[in-house]
């Protein structure tokens, strides 16, 4: 049985500032290992359970923070930037569940570190009038593939949204934001054994037949993306087939695949 891991940064332990998940400063190698650690934490779990194949995507930034030395030898890392599915690229091809390890809660989102929903262009995304943040974008892309999500880790709130979306997922809070930038952290010893035992329910769910069903979003699919500013959207409305609605911008899809292209597409040309 092979189950993917899709790896995100601001969700990861101890992480509450943009220092910590930025390149260029020097706080950030010391989260990245702690991601790394968070992952190998999930890829634990996923073969207690049950897993007889891992993969394993980095989604944060231009997808190099995982420091492929220190992971586990087990998996293979889809790595590197642009891929056509993004913080999901490996999806699909025989997965049959998918684990978010460090997520972060969609833009606007209360006492969630580092909310957002891609960059900080978007002040908010809606598929077929429902929003979504990252946590609902890409596992409808799993979805597409029929892949359920079985478990996923970050701040509470972002287990919280995981939770709402997407019904019975194992969940691991390893912080609890009092604000954007500031939360209570549980050591890295303590919340790297609460992923793995998420982990390990979320695909021994799996194989009991008790997992969450995929999230299927129903074609055609209407895509509303909301820019901080207008500026943004005169960008996005440069788009073939994109339609502008003040600040906002809309383009129909005929698929979750097409309408999460179409989404990276107008987010970068915002």
């Amino acid at each position: 049985m092979k189950i993917h891991i899709a790896a995100d940064m601001e969700g990861v332990t101890g992480v509450t500032r943009w220092d910590h998940v930025t390149a260029t400063h020097p706080e950030y190698g010391r989260f990245r290992r702690l991601m790394t650690e968070d992952v190998n934490a999930a890829v634990h779990g996923a073969f207690a359970g049950g897993a007889q194949e891992v993969t394993v995507s980095d989604g944060h930034g231009g997808s190099g923070n995982l420091l492929i030395e220190a992971l586990d030898e087990r998996v293979r890392l889809h790595t590197g930037s642009p891929a056509l599915l993004a913080m999901v690229q490996g999806i699909g091809a025989g997965v049959r569940g998918a684990i978010f390890v460090g997520y972060h809660a969609r833009a606007g989102t209360p006492q969630a570190i580092l909310d957002h929903t891609w960059a900080g262009a978007a002040l908010g995304v809606w598929l077929n009038g429902s929003e979504v943040g990252e946590i609902g974008l890409n596992a409808a892309v799993c979805g597409h593939f029929e892949v359920p999500v079985l478990a996923v880790s970050g701040c509470a709130a972002a287990c919280a949204e995981a939770e709402a979306l997407l019904g019975p997922v194992a969940t691991a809070p390893v912080k609890r934001a009092s604000s954007r930038t500031a939360a209570e952290c549980l050591p890295p010893a303590a919340a790297q054994r609460r992923i793995q035992d998420a982990a390990r329910d979320g695909v021994a769910r799996l194989l009991a037949g008790r997992a969450p069903r995929p999230l299927v979003v129903a074609p055609p699919i209407e895509l509303r993306i909301e820019f901080t500013h207008s500026n943004f959207a005169d960008g996005a409305a440069l788009m073939p087939g994109a339609e502008r609605d003040g600040r906002a911008v809309r383009y129909s899809a005929r698929d979750m695949l097409e309408a999460y292209r179409a989404f990276r597409a107008l987010m970068a040309l915002a």
